[in-house]
């Protein structure tokens, strides 16, 4: 078995630096931990988004996956927003689809079991990391080189050709604000 793609996203939004912007839990309690409120939006939009009703894809490059990766919570983080991100997804689509093998950082272990899976995997993980992501699967040092820390509304696609990976990056265009271009 071998993916035949594998999109990554960022979790939805998170808490603002500033301490005007509050994560909140599910039931509704204040949470540095969580998404926000726009993010808990963007984990629903994203539902339809990877797994449309009607099975008709906003975007060709967008296809339903069969696994979902997202970041454990570990010593070093207790965030729960990446594995929030994709929940209500994996619901849809079978929890069981959901896997929390690996936590930030491990990276050059997440990739291995990604790209062996049959068919297509997404990847919910934490904006620095992903183009550590990228890299891997690339093999080198293309651009873009980070991710826009103010950035929710994307997904990099890696879709396998016969001599490796292409590369692409889709908008979500799910909420209002969401921004048409790639990052650079």
């Amino acid at each position: 078995m071998t993916a035949s793609k594998i999109m990554v996203i960022r979790h939805a939004e998170k808490p603002d630096d500033a301490g005007t912007i509050f994560g909140v839990s599910v039931q509704g309690n204040q949470d540095p931990e969580e998404l926000t409120v726009r993010g808990w939006q963007r984990a629903g939009a994203l539902v339809t988004f990877f797994a449309p009703p009607d099975g008709h894809f906003r975007d060709q490059r967008i296809e339903e996956a069969g696994t979902i990766f997202a970041s454990r919570v570990a010593h070093h983080s207790n965030s729960l927003r990446r594995q929030h991100t994709v929940e209500p997804l994996a619901e849809l689509i079978g929890p069981e689809k959901l896997r929390l093998d690996f936590s930030e950082g491990e990276e050059q272990q997440l990739i291995p079991a990604a790209v062996a899976v049959d068919g297509v995997a997404l990847i919910s993980w934490h904006h620095e990391a992903i183009p550590a992501i990228k890299d891997l699967l690339l093999g080198d040092q293309s651009s873009p080189r980070n991710w826009d820390k103010e950035r929710f509304d994307l997904v990099w696609v890696f879709t396998r050709t016969a001599t490796g990976w292409r590369f692409e990056q889709v908008p979500q265009l799910l909420l209002a604000g969401d921004k048409p271009n790639p990052i650079e």
